[in-house]
């Protein structure tokens, strides 16, 4: 594919315009990017952390933490371009395929009682392995939840819930993402740049009533073909270059800490994350 792709330069004329429309008017859409399954150091790793200092857009890591090895955690320490979250516990699908059930491992079938325990651990896992890097934000494999489990999330420590396509009816903060750039049932294809222009078009025209909203891009970079990096890279620079976008970090789009109201002459001492959600007792969706 070359610069002069036809498909393409329909696709960049199209997000010019969109754009154009936001800049005039002075807003600046929020773009943010959210890329599933890591848990080790990959040459696909380097490639996505490649493009992420080159355009200056956080990479939000979902890393599943069973399986997560600390020699990512080693690579990631150098990277100011990189944040993780919390991808479940194991990546495994308690559904019933057999009778059409969608996989999820938060799910209908999962005791959530069981689901809570081992999303706590992970949580735990990922902090004491990443640190600050680590984001409290749930990422659930397969991107489903069960609402008996996602009540439960202040429990873990969560501040925000984080799947597919626009916010569900759920008393917590989201921070969605938006755009795929894969074919899954087409041999893990790039959908092509004719189908992405449609979905960027979706997107932005829901934003022009609400241009605060984030729009979340999503990745898969064990998964991805050459022109799905190639997407990535593409859109980063048209977005990076126009002044009606801008690239957000996950910690700017979770809800903050609730303050504490503190007795005269007592010292403020940080509340951990889970203390401050039990106090909380929720999280307030956004606005």
């Amino acid at each position: 594919m070359t610069a002069a792709d036809p498909d393409f330069l329909l696709f960049r004329d199209g997000l010019t315009r969109h754009l154009d429309w936001f800049a005039a008017r002075g807003h600046s859409v929020p773009f943010w990017w959210r890329d599933d399954d890591a848990i080790e150091p990959t040459p696909a790793l380097d490639r996505l952390l490649a493009i992420a200092n080159r355009h200056g857009i956080e990479v939000a890591l979902a890393v599943i933490p069973r399986d997560v090895q600390p020699a990512l955690a080693e690579r990631l320490s150098g990277e100011t371009r990189a944040s993780v979250l919390l991808h479940g516990y194991c990546h495994q699908n308690f559904q019933d395929k057999a009778r059409g059930e969608k996989a999820a491992e938060l799910g209908s079938r999962r005791d959530p009682d069981a689901a809570i325990a081992e999303l706590r651990e992970g949580a735990a896992r990922l902090s004491a392995l990443f640190a600050e890097r680590f984001q409290p934000v749930l990422v659930p494999p397969w991107n489903r939840i069960a609402p008996q489990i996602a009540r439960r999330l202040p429990e873990v420590g969560v501040r925000a819930l984080s799947t597919f396509t626009v916010f569900h009816p759920r008393a917590f903060a989201q921070v969605q993402t938006h755009i795929d750039m894969i074919k899954w049932k087409k041999d893990r294809r790039f959908i092509g740049w004719r189908s992405a222009a449609l979905r960027f078009d979706f997107q932005l025209a829901r934003r022009r009533t609400n241009p605060d909203e984030p729009i979340g891009i999503l990745s898969h970079h064990l998964a991805q073909t050459d022109a799905s990096f190639d997407f990535l890279d593409r859109v980063f620079e048209i977005l990076g270059e126009h002044p009606g976008a801008r690239f957000a970090r996950i910690g700017e789009l979770i809800p903050p800490l609730p303050a504490l109201t503190l007795p005269p002459g007592q010292p403020a001492v940080k509340p951990s994350v889970q203390t401050a959600e039990k106090r909380q007792g929720h999280v307030r969706r956004p606005g």
